[in-house]
């Protein structure tokens, strides 16, 4: 597996990978790896970061992807 695929060297930040992922997920081509991704992330969240996530994914598409 390539080490940058899973995050190495950089500090795991579950609310940008979530909202990321929740972006992708929209996306025909790659949704269904970015849904399995997005739900694995989901895990070791809590409510509130979920919340968070998902707030930020919608202000984000709002955006057209910008300062995102």
């Amino acid at each position: 597996m390539i080490t940058q695929a899973v995050g190495a060297g950089v500090l795991r930040d579950n609310v940008s990978a979530h909202m990321w992922l929740s972006i992708a997920a929209s996306d025909d081509g790659n949704g269904e790896l970015a849904r399995k991704g997005r739900d694995n992330v989901a895990e070791d969240m809590t409510s509130a970061e979920l919340a968070e996530a998902q707030r930020l994914a919608r202000e984000c598409v709002k955006k057209e992807y910008k300062n995102c």
